[in-house]
């Protein structure tokens, strides 16, 4: 892959995998109007390495959540820190289902099916709607809600479906505060990332070529500043409830995706 090809993925990983507009969907469309096909071991390695990157500038930005966490946690008690580590526990629960018994189904979906994430990406563009005109509260995600925020997770393994914009959205709609809402989007998927960062790399399924290392280098520098940036719009944008700009977003690229595959077909 071309460097400026891994730097411009890069981009779109760290951008869209905060902001609620699908980064596996984004990806996928940039890779069509790149041109670039990276398939098997060398698209696993990519994946691999642009998530990494963006599960980093979480911790960075959560870094204070993620140290008071662990302090509560290693008290051994229950307490708040403790009972919230369970709901990321419980929400991760559907996806690592999905992940184990679904895994060549859902590879196989992404392969250019630009059709499919157009209509994902309408879905997304209706949650997102729906979720900012919901009013805000200060309710807490409960041990309820992580289930059904674990499913919406899971649903958003689907390319086009946005995994911020799905969990967000749902637990808004749920009646939880919003900036809550978002912290524990963010903080759920972390412990997921590295689950399947360590499940690909020990497959044994990846391999690594010297000639790889300055275009899988610049791609994770450009989706880890990206993604540090995204990450701190994104909770400004929930907090002030300017989702239906995304939502708007979500439409248009969803409907031009759908189009330029229906032009090139009869066209």
């Amino acid at each position: 892959m071309e460097i400026i090809n891994a730097i411009i993925l890069g981009i779109i990983q760290g951008l869209t995998e905060f902001l609620p507009v699908s980064s596996s969907g984004h990806i996928e469309l940039g890779k069509a109007i790149l041109g670039v096909e990276v398939k098997g071991e060398d698209n696993m390695l990519m994946t691999v390495v642009l998530h990494f990157a963006t599960a980093l500038s979480t911790i960075v930005i959560f870094r204070k959540d993620i140290l008071d966490l662990l302090k509560g946690i290693f008290q051994f008690q229950w307490n708040e820190e403790s009972k919230f580590a369970v709901k990321v526990i419980i929400s991760m629960i559907p996806a690592v289902l999905v992940g184990v018994f679904f895994e060549d189904q859902l590879e196989a979906l992404f392969k250019g099916n630009i059709v499919l994430v157009g209509f994902m990406l309408i879905i997304t563009a209706v949650l997102l709607y729906f979720a900012d005109k919901a009013k805000n509260t200060d309710k807490n995600v409960s041990y309820k809600n992580s289930i059904v925020i674990g499913i919406a997770q899971a649903i958003a393994m689907l390319p086009g479906i946005s995994r911020s914009g799905a969990t967000i959205s749902t637990s808004v709609l749920l009646g939880n505060d919003k900036t809550k809402a978002a912290r524990f989007s963010f903080l759920m998927v972390v412990p997921l990332i590295f689950g399947k960062i360590a499940k690909d790399i020990f497959s044994g399924k990846i391999t690594f070529d010297n000639d790889q290392i300055i275009p899988l280098s610049a791609g994770f520098l450009a989706a880890f500043i990206a993604g540090l940036f995204a990450c701190t719009w994104m909770i400004n944008l929930v907090k002030k409830s300017k989702l239906t700009y995304f939502s708007i977003y979500c439409l248009i690229v969803g409907l031009i995706a759908i189009g330029y595959v229906g032009f090139q077909k009869y066209f």
